[in-house]
């Protein structure tokens, strides 16, 4: 009963959590807007828009008039949030500036020209000036590093007839490839193998489930592990007794941002699987003899058809969660944060610091989530109860243990093709693959949208 009240409090934070949906929207417009210029005529109502930095204008105002914290960077607490509030800021203004919105963009140069250091004060000052008078500042530093904020700004301020940025628009059209082409693709494919799926199965074609092989414990053992180790132990005790040690570590060894953020996310997600994973361990030693392939039936070999696999299922799970994303967006699109991570990565652009998250987010979660969730609750649940309530049940715990509420129905059906890999596939390391993979994908998305 505590851990269930600790997840619903979980669950009712994240409708007040920030969410990087805003910050993901604005920056594949801001790439739309980089890239246009490049683009083929032929491809820009499908890659870029008819107008791309009207589109974006639009998304910052509504933004702005929403009180997200793309905007106002007066918020913001880490220094890269707070540069990216300030370039928001600025090409919110600049664009208004070249739709002949001068009454709009000059509160805004206004506040920041309260915000910004001396490297961006000229600018500022040069564009306050405008329509009257203005030159170009030289010297490129500051915000004007950004390859956007200085087309436009070049496109206000001087008189050159060319403007363009080859080097940065070529960059900012592979990234809107990777980010839209490739998944558009993989859509493709998993629509085209989940009809062949379903045809099979119509057909009578499949092949029968595996024996469903798991540790042999109760349903108590399982509540006690999930609610005492994971949840208690892991997500409760283990920060407030590690958070202190690592800070005091970090300051010893002078680590400080944005290594000591990956070197953190990376020691606390260790903690949190320590306890019940030494719960676990202590379990199945008492469990007897295990059967072949162990009680968790990894069975890792031969790898290659594991992978495959996974890889399989991904592709038929991707339109079944955007799917279920879009109905959500539709019923209820502003339902709170998302995971914190997802923001960490989006604004870190220091190597070790990446490094550390990626192999939290693609080894470390996989391992330990599929551990706990397919590993020991699915198959004791289906022992039970069968197996289709033990994946629906597995599932569900699966989207609650990330505690947001705008996740949990991706989550959840993410959790399903999971559990079906589970059943279908008689293995653990097909649920790990498929999980690295999710991640892997989610991980590189961010990368391609980050600055």
């Amino acid at each position: 009963m505590l851990s269930l009240l600790l997840w619903l409090n979980g669950l009712l934070e994240s409708l007040d959590r920030p969410s990087v949906g805003n910050d993901l929207a604005r920056r594949q417009l801001e790439l739309s807007a980089l890239a246009s210029p490049v683009v083929p005529l032929s491809l820009q109502p499908l890659l870029v828009g008819a107008d791309p930095e009207g589109l974006l204008l639009a998304e910052l105002d509504q933004q702005a008039k929403e009180g997200g914290d793309s905007t106002t960077a007066s918020t913001t607490t880490r220094s890269a949030g707070e540069r990216e509030a300030r370039i928001s800021l600025l090409e919110r203004a600049l664009l208004q500036l070249r739709q002949g919105q001068s009454a709009a963009a000059r509160p805004l140069l206004l506040q920041l020209q309260r915000l910004v250091g001396t490297d961006d004060r000229d600018l500022i000052e040069q564009l306050l000036l405008l329509p009257q008078g203005g030159s170009r500042p030289a010297e490129i530093q500051g915000m004007l590093e950004d390859p956007l904020v200085r087309r436009l700004s070049c496109q206000l301020l001087s008189s050159a007839s060319d403007c363009s940025q080859p080097a940065a628009e070529r960059r900012a059209l592979l990234q809107l490839l990777g980010i839209n082409l490739l998944p558009a693709l993989a859509l493709l494919a998993g629509l085209l193998l989940l009809l062949r799926e379903g045809w099979r199965r119509w057909r009578g074609q499949q092949a029968p489930l595996p024996a469903l092989v798991g540790p042999d414990l109760g349903v108590i053992d399982v509540v006690l592990l999930i609610a005492g180790g994971f949840v208690l132990l892991g997500e409760v005790l283990t920060p407030v007794l590690l958070s202190p040690l690592l800070q005091a570590a970090l300051k010893a060894l002078v680590i400080q941002p944005p290594v000591a953020d990956g070197v953190t996310v990376l020691s606390m997600y260790l903690g949190l699987m320590a306890a019940p994973l030494l719960i676990l361990y202590g379990l199945l030693r008492s469990a007897g003899e295990a059967p072949e392939g162990g009680w968790l039936q990894f069975r890792w070999r031969p790898l290659g058809s594991a992978l495959r696999k996974a890889l399989k299922t991904l592709l038929i799970v991707l339109p079944l969660v955007s799917l279920v994303g879009w109905l959500q967006q539709l019923v209820w699109s502003d339902v709170g944060g998302s995971n914190p991570l997802l923001e960490l990565v989006l604004r870190s652009g220091n190597g070790l610091t990446l490094a550390c998250f990626a192999f939290t987010a693609i080894v470390l979660a996989p391992l330990f989530e599929e551990t706990i969730f397919r590993g020991v609750l699915l198959p004791v649940v289906g022992r039970e109860l069968g197996p289709v309530p033990a994946v629906l049940i597995s599932s569900a715990v699966f989207g609650l243990a990330h505690l947001s509420l705008g996740e949990f129905p991706p989550l959840f059906t993410l959790g399903l093709g999971l559990g079906w890999l589970r059943l279908s596939s008689g293995r653990l390391s097909t649920c790990v693959g498929l999980h690295a993979l999710w991640n892997g994908l989610t991980f590189t998305n961010l990368l391609l949208l980050a600055r």
